[in-house]
């Protein structure tokens, strides 16, 4: 309903709008009509009849003379004009041009006729003399008079008041003309933008077909069903493609086992020499890694399709660190990585909910990275901090590290590998990609940086319990 609010106010101030610009059009035109066919003041019928009034002198010969300038105004407009005498009420001066069938001899009341309207349909107008009343005449139909200019006083005063409650009313017509009209239309958008909104959301949408937008309602109802069928698709391939990593990580498990088991006894046989002891060493070597590999390919293909069950419960984080890397030093025999808490004191508890098995299992991947990249021994340094109801967990080192353009790859694509040469070690492969899922399924975040000792820095930020 909101839209559809919004899209009647778009089509309402539309038509304010655009009724506002019509009307200010039309006085455009109405003041440039008035301009063009109203007389300027110079040359306006009344105006004419009192210079013309002011211009006819009487001569000491005792004839009556009109300037040649109003003689040439006169003429120009096609009018004529006479004087009729204030005593005898008889035409006592004319021009050249009067018409033949206009009287001598006038009556008062022909002269308040002829003032206020037309001498034979000729259009006329008055000017003082002092020797009379000066008439001007226009050819027919080159003026219009409006012969009873009376109207009440009151009509005048209150035209605001009159004029404003008929606009109002006016407008609130075209108004409700104009949403009647569109209310078919406003009807038909309604149920197309629920679709499209549900269309964004990949619910199914079936909209009805019929009103003035059937064909748009039509066109989104064959969206959604192409939708749903390639969403349909897409989630039998991806069920498909876990089930096979699923079935391909059970079937290699048994034959990786006896390979690992007999290249084990060769290992530790005493009746081979050591070349081929080393090499039973390298195949127990390769194939412990790549039965770590095939764990970390099962356990992201559960976690990207969801299928992985999450046991999550009120966690420790720092607990839960600590236990981590006593497991670790416990595994490092010969102390190439020694393990550095770099976490202060007084930090006992950072409430988490999580899944503990598999925050384990993403702290344990980065401590195991550190040792893979470094083959030569490192200092591993472990460090949790409480910020704005965030816990931070920080794995780094102080090996190898990486280069600006590696950690550029990591950053956008955490799950980027790095195939290269090196057969014997497989670089920030699925251990980290299993580290950004974890952290996904936690709503937490994985930041890779250079390690201020010279390494690799992993940060993972996961949000702590509000009510601790």
């Amino acid at each position: 309903m909101k839209n559809v609010f919004k899209l009647i106010t778009h089509f309402v101030g539309f038509l304010l709008l655009s009724s506002f610009l019509i009307l200010l059009i039309n006085l455009a035109i109405l003041i440039s009509l008035m301009f063009k066919h109203v007389p300027n003041i110079d040359s306006s019928p009344y105006k004419v009849a009192e210079e013309t009034g002011k211009a006819l002198h009487l001569t000491e010969q005792g004839d009556y003379v009109l300037s040649e300038a109003m003689l040439e105004k006169l003429d120009q407009s096609g009018a004529w004009a006479f004087l009729i005498d204030n005593d005898t009420s008889q035409i006592i001066w004319h021009t050249h041009n009067l018409p033949s069938s206009i009287p001598n001899q006038y009556t008062l009341s022909d002269i308040a006729n002829l003032s206020i309207g037309y001498l034979l349909d000729y259009p006329t107008y008055t000017g003082a003399n002092e020797k009379g009343l000066v008439v001007i005449g226009y050819p027919v139909k080159s003026f219009w008079k409006h012969t009873s200019p009376t109207l009440k006083y009151s009509l005048i005063a209150d035209m605001p008041k009159t004029i404003t409650p008929v606009i109002l009313v006016n407008v609130a017509l075209i108004l409700i003309l104009y949403l009647l009209t569109n209310l078919g239309l406003i009807k038909s958008i309604n149920p197309i933008i629920k679709g499209i909104q549900d269309l964004s959301l990949r619910k199914p949408v079936s909209i009805p077909e019929k009103g003035l937008l059937s064909e748009i309602s039509a066109n989104i109802n064959l969206t959604s069903v192409i939708l749903q069928d390639q969403q349909e698709q897409l989630r039998k391939k991806e069920k498909a493609r876990a089930n096979w990593i699923a079935g391909v990580s059970h079937d290699i498990r048994t034959p990786l086992s006896m390979v690992m088991g007999y290249a084990g006894q060769l290992e530790s046989s005493a009746n081979l020499p050591k070349a081929a002891q080393k090499k039973a060493s390298a195949i127990v070597k390769q194939s412990e890694r790549m039965k770590n590999l095939i764990n970390d390919l099962n356990l992201a293909s559960k976690l990207e399709y969801n299928m992985q069950p999450l046991m999550k419960k009120d966690v420790n984080a720092v607990a839960l660190v600590r236990q981590t890397i006593v497991d670790f030093m416990n595994m490092d025999i010969d102390d190439k990585y020694p393990i550095e808490w770099k976490n202060n004191e007084s930090l006992t508890k950072c409430m988490i909910h999580a899944d503990a098995d598999l925050l384990k299992r993403a702290i344990s991947n980065l401590i195991q990275n550190s040792m893979n990249h470094n083959e030569e021994g490192c200092t591993i340094y472990m460090d949790i901090a409480m910020n704005q109801n965030f816990c931070t967990i920080c794995v780094e080192d102080n090996g190898v590290g990486v280069s600006d353009d590696q950690l550029k790859k990591l950053n956008e694509m955490p799950h980027y590998m790095i195939c290269d040469n090196n057969v014997d070690q497989q670089r920030h492969g699925l251990g980290l990609q299993i580290v950004k899922q974890i952290m996904d399924n936690h709503q937490g975040t994985v930041t890779i940086s250079h390690s201020e000792h010279g390494g690799f820095k992993v940060a993972l930020t996961i949000p702590q319990l509000n009510n601790q």
